[in-house]
């Protein structure tokens, strides 16, 4: 006797039981003993399970502040920049707070090599004369700070692009830096002196993305401004903006993995590491990754919980960092952290 459409053989025979033809062997899987984990099922619980993983940090985030700091390789591949932008758009929608700040320096590299003037940098900082800062402010407002707000507001109307110079968010002094004991003298180069949190306060309570563009007016000892504008490495602007907002987490995306404990050697790659060991580790590190290690260390000791620097060349890395256990690079983390 034929089954009837509806029988329970029909049903049996449509999910593969033994007997049928299928493999008898294929792992079960829910409550079904007869459906069989085959490829949209197995598909199917990978995606519920980082769903599932994501739940404790959405719960962890959700009204808090995160700074992101965007640059590297994601700010010249297309693929990756869109990517970042969508990244951004879903932590704003799961009701985290971002804020990002940007630097541009292959952009900045590009339009001096155009106008045939050669970058130069010591102790991992770009020497910036008058000339250079002029050019840097035009790139880092004008170009990158526009294609990113651009980016994310493909998405909604969510970003809203501005300098360290609007509402004297950031202000400087200028800063050197010490190579082989020797002080260099960096020209229009800053060290944030303080940070104005009003505009940003008013940009996030209304539901906004600020884009931040790492540049700040000077001020003199007295804090009256000189006039000039001087060029703030986004690692430091970053990680001065996260103490003064209170973040929860700081995020810097880089072209590399991560920090390593014996580079070259790529087995050694830090993945968490105590605030108080990095501060050991960091004379012993490169040049280039000296500011990056010194902006992770102050924004823990000021006050953010954990600060990650991540391979900004993995397309969602931010997500995957700030959603999941693992992360995808090395977190620094406050010694009281828990």
């Amino acid at each position: 006797m034929n089954p009837t459409p509806n029988s329970p053989d029909t049903a049996a025979a449509a999910d593969g039981a033994p007997g049928t033809g299928s493999s008898a062997d294929a792992p079960l899987v829910g409550k079904n003993p007869l459906a069989q984990l085959d490829a949209a099922r197995s598909e199917a619980r990978e995606k519920s399970e980082v769903l599932i993983e994501a739940m404790p940090w959405m719960q962890r985030f959700r009204g808090r502040i995160v700074v992101v700091k965007y640059g590297g390789n994601a700010m010249v591949d297309e693929e990756l920049r869109r990517g970042f932008a969508a990244d951004i758009v879903f932590m704003r929608l799961a009701g985290i707070r971002v804020v990002v700040v940007h630097g541009g320096g292959p952009q900045i590299n590009a339009m001096l090599e155009r106008v045939g003037k050669e970058s130069t940098f010591r102790g991992g900082l770009r020497v910036t004369d008058a000339e250079t800062m002029d050019i840097a402010r035009m790139v880092l407002v004008g170009q990158v700070g526009r294609e990113l707000v651009g980016l994310i507001n493909h998405h909604g109307p969510f970003a809203i692009g501005m300098s360290g110079e609007d509402a004297r968010l950031f202000t400087a002094t200028r800063r050197g830096t010490v190579v082989d004991g020797e002080d260099v003298d960096l020209g229009h180069v800053g060290a944030v002196g303080a940070v104005n949190i009003d505009a940003i306060s008013d940009l996030l309570e209304s539901g906004r993305i600020p884009v931040i563009s790492s540049i700040a007016p000077e001020v003199d000892a007295d804090g009256n401004p000189t006039g000039d504008v001087l060029n703030i490495n986004a690692d430091l602007a970053a990680a001065a903006l996260a103490e003064g907002l209170d973040a929860e987490k700081l995020v810097m995306l880089t072209d590399v993995e991560g920090l390593y404990r014996d580079w070259p050697d790529r087995a050694s790659l830090i993945p968490e590491i105590s605030a108080s060991e990095l501060r050991e580790m960091l004379p012993g590190l490169t040049a280039g990754m000296i500011p990056k290690a010194e902006a992770l260390l102050g924004a823990v000791d000021a006050g953010v919980r954990t600060a990650a620097m991540i391979d900004g060349r993995i397309e969602h890395a931010v997500l995957l960092e700030v959603f999941t256990t693992k992360g995808v690079g090395t977190m620094v983390r406050r010694d009281d952290y828990v």
